[in-house]
């Protein structure tokens, strides 16, 4: 049987919490992006301009810099125009690494260390071990990263999830990084751990953990354990350490004019949506003509920014709430939420028909269950949190049983938040 959709409103509770980050960002005077491709320019002049927030901390930029449609890139349009306001017209920061000649990477956006090589496979609870005794560039406090230190690193401009492993490319920068597709037929089996458990479960109640997969650009939930083992098997995976200052803790304020500032990012975003789900196209073209907070300088945000605001201590299955964090609201529990990026997937002649979504309610599949048996439940496979791609154009109905090996739920239509600031 499927599980119950939720439907009502939800209502936030409880203060802003969280340590700043470190690392300052000067604030948003005006933007002048050079278009991409050689085309026209965006110009943004902010109205007003939100406060500059002692101590913010870098969101690191997607790395995407090209502009595109539904189906291809193009030239970077200019502010009001058709797909004007995407990633590649208003770029966060562009990723930047330094190679430390011990086996660790630095990233001068975030402050944050990285071990180049991978280690394992091993189990979770292996890799929360493995890391208190890591010597690696003689350092002895290196940590498995939080989920949202571990998508810093991922790169859209780069990126291509092919059917193949000889066409596609990794979202990550492999002069820095090193990086290994697994040998055959399911090569994109390459996640990565990270420390971040989720709240519920997930497919048949596993118990779950969060990872990042460098191969196919994306956010899942992953089984702890080897499903159908009752828990005497560890899933084993790989893992890349960490170090450093701690990154992703939101510091949340209630404007009291329809906005939230998270004081840790400097980005000031739109409080709850307007109830309406859209294709990717009026996605962008929503939040580029939003007056909100005596503001018109609003924007969709790239897949970073809307990943600063998920809250992994809460999900529908467990909280009743979405994974958002409060004072931030949405009009349904189970909300998906667009991104301004592109994600280069599938065969070569619909390389660019996807965008970037976050589930802030359960990541939702068709799986047969049991296998074999042509029956599907509406299970939630990835977990709320998880970071998938949705088509920015077409008909839901063509996938009735969604789409790919676990049956990702298509919608094409999705939930809009909007964001300014951070520039």
């Amino acid at each position: 049987m499927p599980m119950p959709a939720f439907t009502s409103l939800e209502i936030p509770h409880g203060g802003a919490s969280g340590a700043g980050w470190r690392f300052a960002r000067c604030a948003l005077l005006v933007v002048s992006v050079a278009a991409c491709g050689g085309g026209s320019t965006e110009s943004v002049v902010p109205s007003p301009t939100p406060t500059p927030v002692p101590g913010a901390a870098k969101v690191p930029g997607t790395g995407q810099t090209l502009c595109f449609d539904d189906s291809a890139p193009i030239t970077c349009p200019a502010r009001g125009q058709a797909f004007s306001g995407q990633d590649g017209s208003t770029p966060g920061p562009t990723p930047s690494f330094r190679l430390n000649g011990d086996g660790t990477v630095t990233d001068l956006n975030t402050g944050l260390t990285w071990t180049s090589a991978v280690a394992g496979p091993m189990s979770w609870s292996e890799a929360q071990t493995s890391a208190a005794a890591l010597r690696t560039g003689g350092h002895a406090d290196w940590r498995v990263p939080t989920i949202k230190e571990l998508y810093t690193l991922i790169d859209f401009g780069r990126g291509y999830f092919s059917t193949v492993a000889t066409t596609s490319i990794p979202f990550l920068d492999t002069s820095r990084f090193a990086f290994a597709y697994a040998p055959g037929e399911r090569f994109f089996d390459v996640q990565l751990w990270s420390s971040t458990a989720y709240v519920a479960t997930t497919m048949n109640n596993d118990a779950t953990v969060f990872g990042v997969n460098f191969a196919d650009g994306r956010i899942k939930g992953y089984p702890r354990d080897e499903p159908g083992s009752a828990g005497a098997v560890p899933q084993r995976m790989r893992v890349r350490y960490a170090r450093g200052p701690a990154y992703g803790a939101n510091r949340l304020t209630d404007q009291g004019n329809g906005t939230v500032m998270d004081a840790a990012t400097g980005l000031v975003w739109q409080q709850i949506d307007d109830g309406v789900v859209r294709p990717w196209r009026e996605a962008l073209a929503a939040c580029v003509a939003l007056t909100l907070g005596g503001a018109t300088d609003w924007r969709l945000p790239n897949a970073k920014e809307l990943h600063t605001i998920v809250d992994y201590t809460r999900a529908p299955a467990a909280t009743g709430s979405a994974a958002i964090a409060p004072p931030l609201q949405v009009s349904r529990v189970e909300s998906y939420f667009w991104t301004s990026t592109t994600i280069a997937d599938g065969p070569a002649d619909a390389k660019y028909g996807k965008a970037v979504y976050v589930a802030f309610g359960r990541a939702l599949g068709y799986m047969e269950m049991p296998p074999g048996s042509g029956r599907r439940q509406l299970l939630d496979v990835h977990g709320a949190g998880a970071q998938r791609a949705d088509f920015k154009r077409g008909d839901p109905a063509q996938y009735p049983n969604g789409f790919g090996p676990q049956g990702d739920e298509v919608r094409i239509a999705n939930a809009v938040r909007c964001v300014r600031g951070g520039r």
